[in-house]
């Protein structure tokens, strides 16, 4: 219940922000569509740790922002530890 109950003040605290930021819209962007969006988004973060959705139905309105969100992230190879390597003959061609 706490977490839930943190999740609804953050996405209230995002509604007041969007309606702040963009009062008639931006190319394509306005509040009522970000306000879908962070009830999406919410109800993807609920789903992660294992909660029930709280914005039931709620869709996304900016597809692309899915495909940014779920892109595999790229390790910096100098900045990290590599611990995955293949050798030459454990790559498939196909």
């Amino acid at each position: 219940e706490e977490i839930k109950a943190l999740m609804q003040h953050g996405v209230e605290l995002e509604y007041q922000y969007a309606e702040a930021t963009m009062p008639r819209g931006v190319l394509g962007l306005n509040s009522t569509m970000f306000k879908e969006y962070l009830r999406f988004i919410a109800n993807r973060r609920c789903q992660q740790i294992g909660l029930e959705v709280m914005y039931p139905g709620a869709n996304n309105p900016f597809p692309w922002m899915s495909e940014m969100m779920d892109l595999k992230k790229e390790k910096n190879f100098f900045e990290t530890r590599v611990t995955e390597y293949q050798t030459g003959g454990a790559l498939s061609w196909d």
